[in-house]
């Protein structure tokens, strides 16, 4: 009979921070820009360029490590961490091994019984990005984009406190959700901002010894995650078993084939040879800096929630799926603040926004109309300018281009008609020209209504107010 086995399971997670210029030096950090256009001596690795540590990165860094609830490191440095690779230009990255900018803290994670569990954070450090290699299959041979070296990353490195997929999901999500809104990191997985490489190894359940350890890396999306665990518990289970050995190594997940190879044997800190960066002066973190970081924190999540609950009358799982971005519940609070009912506002963006948000596949950070014209369409809907299906047709445009809904429903002529006389002739119109519905009303078949209500919006190009079509059909018939 099979064994039960635990899964054990650390994650290193490397955010890549939001600053519009590099960690030492000027460049941009702009995403998508032409090979090797944001670069410059420092970033290349040039002999004699002198690296600047960037204010902002060790204020996001802190400000991460707060809200992680890290003790923070008063006197801290930089290390070089050699190794050689084309895309690493000085033959060393510039990290934090001996005294990393946070350390001790932990997160709360909801486990899948419900209870809720502190994930631990090892610490957190500041360090460069390498540059990125493109292997070109037609020309074989490889080339190397500078652009990304040099852009500021901070590493979370968690302890082995996670015991399943689930687990770790929930501790990324988490993650996520305060880096975002902190402001510190776009944490978009698709995009490289968010990376997560996985340390797991499996023991027999009661076990206290930890089993051997892989680290998996190349894991691109959530569900990618969720696979690897499950492929490589599996392996390692499979291996045991079989009376083999599992070897300490990292390996790379192919996501389109379900499986892992080895790439390296894990290297350790020795390999490495590290030693404190002689060009850096030391990272020295004053009573005032951290008090000012610390005021600036924002209100996460969690608080918030409590408080849409005690201030706006919406339901409970509004407040979950708004609160879930901050770039969502800002825009909430502020077309709110601009005098929409509540209510309203989360109606269109827990239905159309949403519905929208899907079908184009665009991300809450992502979403382009403003609180400002989400207000003047409700007003438009309010004063029966518009009726709802115009309303839909008009947000559909708002949410792609951002255009002012007032402006929009003027040019397109897309008013409401209130011209009783006109709607009363189109009613007379559709009563005679279906006879069968009309006889259907008036024997007692409510629904036939409808059908005529329709007909009556079509002659009036849509432009009526149903409920005033609806009363007009009935005083007529």
């Amino acid at each position: 009979m099979s064994k039960q086995y635990e899964t054990v399971i650390g994650l290193e997670v490397h955010v890549e921070l939001a600053t519009k210029t590099k960690i030492f030096c000027g460049c941009s950090t702009a995403f998508g820009a032409g090979p090797n256009t944001q670069t410059c001596p420092v970033c290349t690795g040039m002999p004699g360029s002198l690296p600047v540590l960037n204010k902002q990165v060790l204020e996001y860094a802190i400000a991460v490590g707060l809200a992680t609830n890290c003790d923070i490191t008063r006197y801290a440095k930089f290390d070089r961490k050699n190794y050689f690779y084309p895309d690493n230009p000085q033959n060393y990255q510039i990290s934090q091994l001996y005294l990393p900018i946070c350390r001790n803290g932990g997160v709360e994670i909801e486990t899948e019984e419900g209870g809720v569990k502190t994930v631990g954070i090892h610490e957190i450090h500041m360090e460069e990005d390498a540059g990125k290699l493109i292997h070109d299959e037609w020309e074989d041979c490889s080339l190397v984009d500078y652009n990304r070296s040099g852009v500021p990353l901070i590493e979370i490195v968690s302890e082995p406190d996670m015991r399943s997929a689930e687990e770790v999901i929930a501790y990324l999500e988490k993650l996520r959700l305060i880096i975002q809104y902190l402001g510190a990191s776009d944490c978009k997985l698709q995009e490289g901002s968010m990376r997560a490489d996985v340390n797991l190894s499996v023991r027999e359940a009661g076990a206290s010894e930890f089993g051997v350890r892989t680290e998996m890396k190349n894991l691109n999306s959530f569900k990618a995650i969720s696979r690897a665990i499950a492929g490589e518990m599996e392996r390692q289970i499979d291996l045991i078993e079989s009376g083999e050995q599992v070897v300490q190594e990292t390996r790379r997940w192919d996501d389109a084939r379900g499986e892992s190879y080895a790439m390296r044997s894990k290297e350790d800190a020795q390999d490495y040879r590290y030693f404190p960066d002689p060009d850096l002066v030391p990272v020295r973190v004053s009573d005032e800096m951290l008090a000012e970081i610390r005021a600036r924190q924002p209100e996460f999540r969690n608080d918030k929630m409590k408080r849409y609950k005690e201030e706006f009358a919406i339901p409970d799982y509004d407040i979950e799926i708004i609160t879930q971005s901050k770039h969502m519940a800002d825009l909430f609070e502020e077309a709110v603040a601009l005098g929409a009912e509540p209510k309203k506002v989360s109606n269109w963006l827990m239905g159309e926004t949403l519905r929208l948000m899907k079908e184009k596949e665009v991300e809450a950070e992502d979403l382009r109309f403003s609180p400002e014209h989400l207000v003047k369409l409700i007003g438009l809907t309010d004063a029966k300018a518009i009726n709802s299906s115009v309303a839909k047709e008009v947000f559909e445009v708002m949410f792609e281009e951002n255009v002012d809904p007032e402006q929009y429903v003027e040019e397109k002529g897309l008013k409401t008609v209130n011209d009783e006389g006109a709607l009363r002739k189109a009613v007379e119109e559709v009563i005679a020209q279906n006879p069968q519905s009309v006889a259907d009303y008036r024997g007692g078949k409510e629904k036939a209504i409808g059908f005529l209500v329709g007909q009556t919006m079509k002659v009036m190009k849509g432009k009526a107010d149903p409920g005033a079509v609806n009363r007009m059909l009935k005083e007529l018939l």
